[in-house]
């Protein structure tokens, strides 16, 4: 009971608003989601690479949601109609809201599930549609054309800096950490570290590659959070060498490779500008009450939710220069189910609309355990301060002309395909 005192205290702090003389209204959100708990992309033959002993069995293909990560999808969706029913932004009468809430997914088997397990707990019973583009790679979560590889290879370069080794001795203990989890001191296929583990990044046809240890680390590191947020028995958790204390400690590599290959600006500008082009668009609707084209929905609707991947919020929070510290988390990272926020709300006093953004996570205990979320027993949320969109202190928030502007000057327009037809399904 204390440690949920303790963890709705800090939930409180961190939504704290000014006082109003009549308190702000919420009219619109856009959750930016992450898909649930999946399998390693790799199948076990790759994985068995870099590792002594057999990856365990996930039951499901590779990549796919989990029973166990659809099961924590449900539960963060009945936090969502417990929040936004009691900001009256639905009613929380059986369907009534059906119409009002547009769900749209990438076409992978575990954003698409993602997308029907939040249809199903949201507004249970009323089967909202989840939709999709019908056949092939979803632009809106892929991006149109890419960046531009010199430019891109150019800027990771940069972020290197003069001497890219120096990376491998900065990280050497996770580095070393992570390798004793893999191997327990026996033998393995490949090594994280060969001699020499030079790092750089290079050109690979039209797109690059970051050379080195950290792109294999990442999605070890990966993979081992997500055995632990799966629920896994103890032994199966990095072979019985995993614990909370060295997880957070390798996660320090997937937050790295995130930031040279996702934050960087020319990708994530054209990776993520289609996204936030669609995005703006949306909110304008909701805030005009007409509609505009690239809106993600019809007018009227409340809630929009997007059911994509890490890599989508690792972009936008790039081009938009936003940073997250969720407890018991490396810096900016994106875990399964965590969700970027955006809410658009009206000021009563002056009639003026703005924008908040938040990030939102479960913590690893609360999806391993797969602990009920509410509204007083809730995952961490954590207010983000957009940079060149500071309001007046009475504003929690970034007025709706400014935030149009930072969000015009950070996308791409040539990488935006506004008034394409989404097909649905």
């Amino acid at each position: 009971m204390k440690n949920n005192l303790c963890r709705a205290a800090i939930v409180v702090g961190l939504l704290a608003l000014p006082a109003f003389a009549a308190a702000p209204q919420l009219k619109y959100v856009v959750i930016l989601s992450r898909h649930g708990v999946r399998s390693p992309t790799w199948d076990r033959e790759r994985l068995g690479q870099y590792s002594a002993q057999p990856w365990p069995d996930w039951g499901v293909p590779p990549g796919n949601l989990t029973p166990h990560g659809r099961s924590l999808i449900t539960i963060l969706g009945s936090y969502y109609r417990q929040w936004l029913t009691g900001e009256h932004l639905l009613s929380g009468k059986g369907c009534a809201d059906k119409g009002r809430i547009y769900i749209w997914a990438d076409t992978d088997q575990r954003t698409m599930e993602t997308g029907r397990a939040f249809s199903e707990s949201i507004l249970p019973g009323c089967a909202v549609p989840v939709n999709s583009r019908e056949v092939g790679k979803d632009p809106l979560f892929s991006g149109l054309a890419g960046a531009d590889p010199q430019t891109a290879l150019k800027e990771v370069r940069q972020k290197l800096g003069a001497n890219p080794q120096a990376l491998v001795d900065a990280h050497r203990t996770s580095l070393e950490m992570l390798q004793s989890i893999l191997d327990g001191g026996r033998p393995t296929p490949k090594k994280l570290l060969p001699s020499p583990a030079e790092v750089g990044v290079a050109l690979q046809g039209k797109t690059i590659e970051l050379t080195g240890p950290f792109a294999v680390a990442s999605t070890m590191s990966e993979n081992l959070l997500l055995e632990y947020a799966n629920g896994m028995v103890p032994a199966d958790l990095g072979w019985g060498r995993l614990n909370r204390g060295n997880l957070f400690q390798v996660l320090e590599l997937h937050r790295l490779y995130a930031d040279l290959m996702r934050r960087t600006p020319s990708i994530a500008r054209a990776r993520g500008s289609n996204l936030l082009g669609h995005i703006l668009a949306s909110i304008a609707q909701a805030e005009s009450q007409k509609s505009q084209p690239g809106a993600l929905g019809p007018p009227g609707t409340a809630l929009l939710i997007l059911s994509g991947h890490d890599t989508n919020q690792s972009n936008v929070a790039g081009m938009l220069g936003l940073s997250w510290a969720m407890p018991g988390y490396q810096p900016d990272e994106t875990p399964p189910g965590g969700a970027l926020i955006f809410t658009l709300w009206r000021n009563p006093d002056d009639g003026r609309d703005f924008v908040r953004l938040e990030y939102l996570a479960s913590s690893l205990d609360q999806m391993r355990n797969a602990e009920p979320l509410t509204t007083t027993v809730p995952p961490a949320r954590q207010q983000l301060r957009v940079p060149g969109c500071d309001s007046p202190p009475a504003t929690p928030g970034c007025l709706w002309r400014r935030f149009t502007t930072v969000m015009e000057g950070s996308i791409d327009q040539s990488e935006v395909d506004i008034d394409a037809r989404r097909v649905e399904r």
